[in-house]
């Protein structure tokens, strides 16, 4: 069974606190690295629920653990927001 790359997407963006949450996301081979508004609003269970393996926290960033697909979720959380 495959990865649902919409419902990762739809998840990471739920778990980050919303499309309004997020500056900006970038993707590298295993992470999504992300600085967001407010880190309140993160809700790493939530994260986790979408398929990260780890989130790591420092300052308003975040980088979520996806695995070698955080590159085709990341493109499809910018699709999903319109960037």
């Amino acid at each position: 069974m495959g990865t649902d790359i919409v419902a990762a997407a739809k998840g990471v963006i739920k778990g980050l606190g919303g499309a309004k949450n997020i500056k900006s996301s970038e993707p590298c081979i295993t992470r999504i690295r992300c600085d967001l508004v407010d880190m309140k609003k993160m809700d790493e269970a939530t994260l986790k629920k979408a398929g990260a393996i780890a989130v790591v926290k420092f300052g308003k960033g975040v980088q979520v653990v996806m695995g070698t697909l955080s590159d085709n979720i990341e493109s499809e959380m910018r699709r999903q927001m319109k960037r």
